[in-house]
This record gives structure tokens, C-alpha cells and sequence, in this order.
């Protein structure tokens, strides 16, 4: 099975939500895992709540470092905003995805970066698949 990592600086929104879909989208297929440059202590209530609109729950998730990471090698990293404080990990193909962080929006904002990101997963997921 393919490997991917999704990324941003603080692992506790946007990644958080992209692993979730991934994980839904790429189930029995894909591993799919996230992480941070500077993670967080908690996941972002409101991404555990917009989540939960979609029927995912991700309460249980908790930000990661690249070193808590229990895969050395990766088909595919998603930039989803880690800017220049991602490491290097070993990949074979990095993907960026310009998406607005929602850190200090509203729940509304939240849901709008959540449509965003799944669209994004589920076109990733759907061409891996073939």
C-alpha cells in the first residue's frame, strides 16, 4: 500500500481533517498519516466539530511530530501550509496545496477550509486509485 503524509505547521486543523478524509477515502488502500513542524498540545475543536458534520470522527486524533512518525518513507507529502518549517522526508513525489489556515476564524471558516480539503482528498485518492 502507498504511504501518504499530510502536512501543516501545527497538526491540528487542516492535516488533521485531510488525514481524516484520507482515511475514509483511501480506506483498505492508502495509509494515510499526519503531522506537524510545530505541533500543537490539542486538535482544534472546531476541526473536531466540522468533522463530525461529515460523520468522521477525529476527537481521539492528537497533533504529531515528524519524528512520532511510525513510517521512515513516503509515496506522497501534501503541503497543506507548512510553509519553509517542513523537514525533508524521504518522498517520492511533494504535493502543495494552498489552503487558508482557519486557526483564528469561525466555525463557518472551519467548514469551509473542511469542503475544501475534502474535495482535494477525494480527487488525490480517486486518481491513486487508478
Amino acid at each position: 500500500m502507498r504511504n501518504i503524509l499530510f502536512v501543516c505547521v501545527e497538526n491540528a486543523g487542516r492535516s488533521q481533517m485531510a488525514e481524516g478524509f484520507g482515511n475514509l477515502f483511501g480506506a483498505g488502500k492508502i495509509n494515510v498519516y499526519s503531522a506537524g513542524s510545530k505541533p500543537r498540545k490539542n486538535v482544534h475543536e472546531y476541526a473536531i466539530e466540522v468533522m463530525k458534520e461529515k460523520h468522521i470522527d477525529i476527537s481521539n486524533s492528537s497533533p504529531k511530530s515528524f519524528n512520532g512518525l511510525p513510517v521512515a518513507r513516503f509515496d506522497y507529502v501534501v503541503n497543506i501550509g507548512c510553509e519553509d518549517e517542513c523537514p525533508v522526508v524521504p518522498v517520492r513525489e511533494v504535493l502543495t496545496w494552498d489552503i487558508p489556515d482557519p486557526k483564528n476564524g469561525s466555525v463557518e471558516n472551519y467548514r469551509k477550509v473542511r469542503d475544501i480539503i475534502e474535495k482535494k482528498v477525494r480527487t488525490l485518492m480517486e486518481a491513486l486509485h487508478n
